[in-house]
């Protein structure tokens, strides 16, 4: 493959990218900053795009510039200094920073810690912040995939990290997780503009250190949000841009009243039409934190969330329609009796989440400190979807009588909603005590989800004025309790040792009649499911500095994980799947020095009982995941940076794998010429390759900044996927690679503080790609036929954006 445009050279391993900017990959920049946390607090930071290593030597200078749009992309410091104590900084300002600090000691991990990582600082944030959900905003921090639904990062978004999808993924925002207790999803939507209430984002690749809620199987991402502030401020936010995207923000802070008492609140809008038809997204959502500070205790009250409505556009378009109408959506396709077609215009997800969180943090002295947190989470929505030629037995309708009693009506288009409500909650805590050369940190928490699942066809087309009528509805609770302890010991100068213990204790029990309907039996599936799991995931490492500039750790960690709700509801023969089990090696080295720097991760990741989707279909007709006995990742993950000038950086990085299942496997449904159903062909493959596990992700960054203005261009490269684990080239996806530009200049208003004006430009060379889709195989009358459907990303596109700060 190659670029469209000049080349840069840099020497390592050439790659020829389409569309994009061609490097070979080697320098990639170091970003050294100063970032005003609160007035008079700073923190210094070293900002690589690949941050798989730790220590970092702290700046020696300090650039006076303003921050550029390369923390837009890729703030990620790779630890963050002490708070540096300035004349201007009032004892209270001090202690309520490092107070606030301690409700996320326990889950993250510092640059003495054998962890792959990399943190985002609010600053970034904010400059990449004009309305995408959050995983178009992670995608810039390595061996991360963003996803897209609708086409433009709005909406429907997901993510994967080194080839894991989002339930393998642990997310958390202050210690309390946020992945469903029943899918292990994050849905993005569901907490709108979650990136304006962000504090810091730290993300850890592979297993990474004991946390809450599901199992890190492929890594975790760990939220804060935003501090409260010590001084008065506010910030207006304005964005528009292609497909009718809109953003409006307006956040205010009260500062400390009182010498003890705060406020902050945020309240966004965010709509888009979405590039793919009909994938609208309407958002709404706030955000309140009251806070109360008293020497060595600080106590916030936390309130976020908000309201989504999204047309639906799950559907993806097939190879044909990518070529005469990308932007298609079959989502609410309407099938008249004349032949003629429309769509229903209520084809939406609707859902509300409100996240409540009460935090307490304590310092007892200059060695222990305490955090107490109890959450609730309140969630409530549905999904409208207009079905055609529907049999009405199968939603426990009888035939519906007419005129003629002899042609009651059996079949018709209808209209249906499957609805769910749900409420989680808890305590998490953890003590921490530093001595020395002494890190300890004791913790644990006790969660416990209660969720309900329902379905009403709300109207049949061919009876008009049929009532609505409850086909199913079926009941979930979740216990989740663990407990963990872990240390770490400078054991000699630059040597140190590092340990992890946790236990975790679940409980899932799921009860009553499911939406799936089994036509052997004639009747919807019932669910009796009571499954218990105890789990020990120990983990340790050596993380070893010397010579100052150099730097070699390597840690091993085992994780495990309970299956979710669909892998027991879509079942065959009755037969539950059993945990999984995650063996984590990683090994990593560093160079630095002032203006250079250079780093390379290896990563062995060696799964048993995985569950994997082979094709065989369950009793439902549901594709089904089976376990499989092994499977494995295995991969080097490279960076370098380089300061050319003080105005002018340069940086690449890339991720190189191999993600194989062994011994696998494939199932493969058949027909014969007239469509009836004959059973499963299997297909022994033997060694075969993980579904939508690239075998290269690379990056590239330019990043020029003069005085208030910035220029940064992005290029990501994303290798071949495959849709299924039968390595099928006619079910993948090809690779792509795609260059953004940001632009920015602020402006220094001493009446109002500051304006900045900056534009997004996405897709800046008019590719055409898609970064998603999925598929199957059958065999109709001894033939193999393969079914791909794509998600198809936007074309060139633009968002501005204003923001004011005072």
């Amino acid at each position: 493959m190659r670029c469209d445009f000049p080349k840069f050279n840099v020497i390592f391993a050439p790659v020829f990218l389409k569309g994009c900017l061609t490097v070979r990959l080697r320098l990639y920049p170091l970003y050294r900053i100063r970032v005003m946390l609160k007035p008079g607090i700073y923190n210094r930071y070293d900002i690589p795009l690949f941050c798989s290593f730790n220590s970092i030597k702290v700046m020696k200078r300090i650039f006076l510039l303003p921050l550029t749009a390369a923390a837009v992309w890729c703030a990620m410091p790779v630890h963050a200094d002490e708070p540096v104590e300035t004349d201007s900084m009032t004892p209270d300002s001090m202690k309520l920073y490092e107070l606030q600090q301690i409700e996320v000691t326990a889950t993250r991990v510092d640059r003495k810690t054998p962890v792959a990582y990399a943190d985002i600082g609010r600053e970034a944030i904010s400059r990449r912040n004009f309305g995408s959900d959050m995983p178009t905003l992670l995608q810039m921090t390595p061996s991360v995939v963003a996803t897209s639904d609708a086409g433009n990062g709005i909406g429907g978004t997901a993510f994967r990290l080194r080839g894991s999808d989002a339930s393998r993924i642990n997310v958390t925002t202050n210690g309390v997780p946020m992945n469903d207790a029943e899918s292990h999803s994050v849905y993005w939507y569901d907490t709108p503009d979650m990136a304006s209430s962000v504090g810091t984002i730290q993300v850890q690749r592979g297993a990474g250190t004991s946390t809450n809620g599901t199992g890190a199987f492929g890594g975790s991402v760990n939220m804060t949000t935003a501090p409260m502030s010590s001084e008065f401020s506010g910030e207006a936010s304005l964005s528009y841009g292609s497909y009718n995207t809109n953003k409006q923000s307006l956040q205010i802070g009260s500062g400390l009243m009182g010498g003890h008492w705060t406020v902050d609140a945020r309240l966004s809008h965010i709509s888009s039409d979405g590039y793919v038809d009909r994938a609208f997204t309407n958002l709404e959502s706030y955000m309140l934190q009251v806070g109360y500070y008293d020497g060595g205790t600080a106590v916030k009250l936390i309130s976020f969330g908000g309201v989504a409505r999204v047309g639906l556009a799950y559907d993806g378009v097939t190879k044909e329609q990518l070529e005469t109408d990308r932007r298609y959506n079959s989502q609410g396709l309407v099938k008249h009796a004349d032949g003629s077609i429309s769509f229903y215009d209520n084809q939406t997800d609707n859902y509300t989440q409100i996240n409540n969180q009460l935090i307490v943090n304590h310092r007892f002295n200059a060695r222990w400190t305490l955090n107490v947190t109890g959450h609730y989470t309140y969630g409530s929505g549905y999904y409208n979807q207009y079905k055609n030629g529907q049999t009405l037995s199968e939603y426990g309708i009888a035939p519906i009588p007419t005129d003629d009693p002899n042609e009651p009506i059996t079949e018709s288009n209808l209209i249906r909603r499957k609805s769910m409500d749900n409420h989680f909650g808890g305590v998490v805590a953890s003590a921490n005590y530093t001595r020395g050369r002494v890190q300890l940190a004791l913790g644990g928490a006790g969660n416990v989800y209660d969720g309900g699942h329902w379905g009403n066809v709300m109207s049949v087309v061919d009876a008009p004025g049929f009532p609505r009528h409850e086909y199913y509805r079926n009941a979930s609770t979740k216990y989740d309790a663990n407990v963990f302890a872990k240390i770490n010991w400078e054991a000699a100068r630059g040597l140190n040792l590092y340990a992890d213990l946790q236990y975790r204790f679940i409980r899932h029990n799921i009860t009553g009649t499911n939406d799936n309907f089994n036509s052997t039996t004639s009747a919807l599936q019932e669910l009796d499911i009571h499954r218990t799991y105890h789990f020990f995931n120990p983990k340790a490492g050596v993380n070893y500095t010397f010579a100052r500039n150099h730097k070699v750790y390597v840690s091993f960690a085992v994780a495990q994980k309970e299956p979710t709700r669909s892998n027991f509801t879509d079942t065959k023969n009755g037969e539950y799947p059993t945990s999984e089990r995650l063996y984590d090696w990683e090994f990593g080295y560093l160079f630095h020095n002032d203006r250079f720097e250079a780093g390379v991760n290896f990563y062995y990741m060696s799964y048993k009982d995985q569950l994997v989707a082979t094709g065989e279909l369950s009793d439902t007709g549901q594709e089904l995941s089976r376990n499989i006995p092994d499977s494995y990742r295995r991969g080097i993950e490279l960076s370098a940076s380089l300061n050319i000038a003080r105005w002018f950086s340069l940086g690449a990085n890339a991720t190189l794998s191999q993600n194989r299942i062994e011994n696998y496997t494939e199932y493969v449904s058949e027909y014969d010429a007239d469509w009836n159903y004959l059973g499963e062909k299997e297909l022994y493959l033997g060694t075969s390759t993980l579904s939508y596990s690239p075998s290269v992700i690379a990056g590239v960054l330019l990043d020029f900044h003069v005085k208030g203005f910035s220029a940064l261009l992005h290029t990501q490269y994303v290798g071949k996927q495959y849709f299924t684990n039968g390595r099928n080239d006619a079910l993948s996806l090809d690779d792509y690679c795609v260059t953004n530009l940001n632009l920015g200049y602020e402006l220094a208003a001493s009446k109002i503080g500051s304006v900045r004006f900056g534009v997004q430009i996405n897709n800046l060379f008019n590719t055409e790609y898609c970064n998603n889709g999925y598929g199957y195989s059958s065999i109709v009358g001894g033939v193999r036929e393969d079914s791909a459907f794509y998600f198809p990303q936007a074309m060139f596109n633009v968002l501005a954006n204003v923001t004011v700060r005072f």
